[in-house]
């Protein structure tokens, strides 16, 4: 099978890392497992200076997981002084592929956000660097960020996890379960269905009615805009790598064989930042502030109308707390991406 009609542009450019076989926390060994991942910049002579990005649900390398319009000269990831790795997470359909054994075909593949985490420290490693400068990531990014931290407490010198939870939640759990069962009821128009519901947790409803509140009896705008992101996400993602990536997140959880939360990311606490967001309808602020208070890491509140998605469209701010962390000063403001001009009312990200 060819795969989804436009995913072939966001596997383009991307670099393979052969880590060979691979042993998942479900028992199941992987065959000539090989990693798609984009290399920005250049690793320095230390291996000290690297920056590694997680991508969220259905994201690509391709563009950094999101985060490019953060990297570049004089940005707050300024590749004048860091490089920029960003891996395609295990699961995920845009370049990462490997073998299974007979005895698993037809079977549902069972990847965890810590054997995401596991593979991508191969790449790491392979790569010569010695330890990260930094580890991001927002939403599932955010959960595998954590399991790097908690994996490998020595292995980066900062981290920032954005509206994700360290354990599993009911309310994360239930939005999934719907996204699963309208997929599973026809898998293509489900998977349309799945997407413009996602759309409506990773907004708000301030935001949505500010940006499509009809204009005239009978008039919908709202409408195209969920349709638009229902037939983009099916002409780019498969289903499979979509329901693979629902499992691993309801099965996220740091505490996992490490006793508690608190034990698990304590030994990082004085490195590592949760990030949340008021109004975030997927993951609201008090999932972030429970496993930060737990572990003693530092909280901080990302101010923005437009709930879960601020992490990648608040860029100026977004880009304050990664110079922070990085211990610089972003020389280029990072103006919000607007909205395109009319008649398309969906923003540049969309």
């Amino acid at each position: 099978m060819s795969g989804p009609p436009d995913a072939a542009a966001l596997k383009e450019g991307l670099s393979t890392h052969r880590a060979g076989d691979f042993t998942l926390e479900s028992g199941e060994t992987l065959r000539d497992v090989r990693q798609a991942y984009r290399l920005e910049g250049e690793i320095d002579a230390a291996g000290g200076n690297v920056v590694l990005l997680f991508h969220s649900l259905t994201g690509s390398p391709a563009d950094l997981g999101g985060w490019s319009p953060f990297v570049g000269e004089g940005l707050p990831i300024d590749t004048r002084r860091f490089a920029v790795l960003a891996p395609n997470l295990l699961g995920s359909c845009y370049g990462t592929r490997f073998l299974r054994g007979a005895g698993h075909a037809g079977t549902p593949l069972a990847v965890t956000t810590r054997d995401m985490a596991r593979l991508a420290a191969l790449l790491v490693a392979d790569l010569g660097i010695s330890r990260l400068a930094l580890v991001a990531g927002g939403s599932l990014g955010g959960m595998v960020t954590l399991e790097y931290c908690a994996t490998f407490p020595q292995g980066s010198q900062a981290a920032i996890a954005f509206a994700a939870p360290a354990s599993p939640t009911a309310w994360g759990a239930a939005w999934n379960h719907v996204h699963r069962t309208a997929i599973e009821a026809a898998p293509r128009s489900g998977l349309a269905l799945a997407r413009m519901v996602g759309m409506l947790t990773y907004r708000t409803p301030g935001e949505i009615e500010r940006r499509f509140r009809p204009p005239a009896p009978a008039t919908h705008p709202v409408r195209d805009y969920l349709e638009h992101h229902g037939v983009k996400l099916v002409r780019r993602f498969t289903t499979k790598s979509y329901l693979t990536l629902l499992d691993a997140i309801d099965a996220h959880d740091v505490a996992r064989g490490r006793g508690s939360v608190a034990r698990a990311l304590s030994p990082v606490r004085g490195s590592l930042s949760g990030v949340g967001i008021p109004g975030d309808l997927l993951y609201p602020p008090e999932e972030v502030l429970r496993w930060t208070r737990a572990t003693g890491a530092r909280y901080r509140e990302l101010a923005s109308p437009s709930g879960h998605d601020a992490f990648l469209l608040e860029t100026d701010s977004v880009g304050t707390i990664l110079a922070e962390a990085l211990g610089s000063e972003s020389a280029t403001p990072v103006p919000r991406l607007p909205p395109r001009t009319q008649p398309s009312p969906f923003s540049v990200l969309e």
